[in-house]
């Protein structure tokens, strides 16, 4: 069982497994209600796997970039302009935060700043 609360339009606001202050019904797992609303956790949650999974491999494929062009096997030059673009922004940007990582480091070791 799951104690539940509705909006004022019926619609579920919060589902909890233990009994609240405001729960206004009490509702079995294999109802409609409580199985939509924990599939839209499911989805929401697999959605933000996807995109912290994206995250990651776009770093793996910069770093792959890097590893081809340093051997050789091709150049930047060879990608489509928008994409050697992106890879250089990308780059600059980087870059620049490591800089920053290096400051601060300096900081905490009574360096320069």
């Amino acid at each position: 069982m799951f104690y539940v609360q509705r909006d004022a339009a019926g619609q579920l606001r919060r589902v909890e497994a233990a009994a609240f202050d405001e729960f206004t019904e009490m509702l079995p797992a294999d109802h409609a209600d409580i199985q939509a609303w924990f599939a839209d956790d499911i989805v929401e949650n697999s959605l933000n796997q996807l995109k912290q999974s994206d995250l990651d491999m776009i770093r793996v494929l910069e770093d792959l970039i890097d590893v081809l062009t340093a051997k050789g096997v091709f150049k930047i030059t060879d990608l489509p302009p928008g994409a050697q673009a992106k890879l250089l922004n990308r780059s600059t940007a980087r870059k620049a935060l490591s800089s920053l990582n290096n400051l601060i480091e300096e900081e905490e070791q009574g360096g320069l700043i």
